[in-house]
């Protein structure tokens, strides 16, 4: 009788581990979300497009060429980044905007700025 009971001890043990080990290493990684305040890169890409054009006051067609050069090269960057993202943090990707309490979740609006920003 000690050694059914010994047994069964065990394997509620291993049983409790095994389920323990499953919620800290697979579940919980996947519970996580990731938010991206995507208007708040757009407003801060908008003025920097604004600021160049209007900072001399007369706005050269150089001025203007490069300012629509930097704008191709942001619409182009951010489909790109927004699909790395999910792959480089391992888990779901919102717009902060779509999302109300999320206590695991972590902002990555810096990682896609600097994404957006440097190639």
């Amino acid at each position: 009788m000690r050694a059914l009971l010994l047994h069964a001890l065990v394997a509620a043990l291993l049983a409790a581990a095994g389920i323990a080990a499953y919620d800290r290493w697979v579940l919980r990684p996947t519970l996580v979300v990731g938010v991206v305040d995507l208007s708040e890169v757009y407003r801060a890409k908008e003025a920097e497009f604004t600021q160049m054009l209007t900072s001399t006051g007369t706005g050269t067609e150089a001025e203007r060429e490069q300012a629509l050069a930097l704008a191709r090269r942001f619409s182009q960057r951010l489909p790109a980044a927004l699909e790395e993202l999910p792959r480089e943090c391992g888990c779901l990707v919102v717009i902060k905007s779509a999302i109300a309490g999320a206590p695991n979740s972590r902002d990555l609006t810096p990682v896609l700025r600097r994404k957006v920003d440097h190639p």
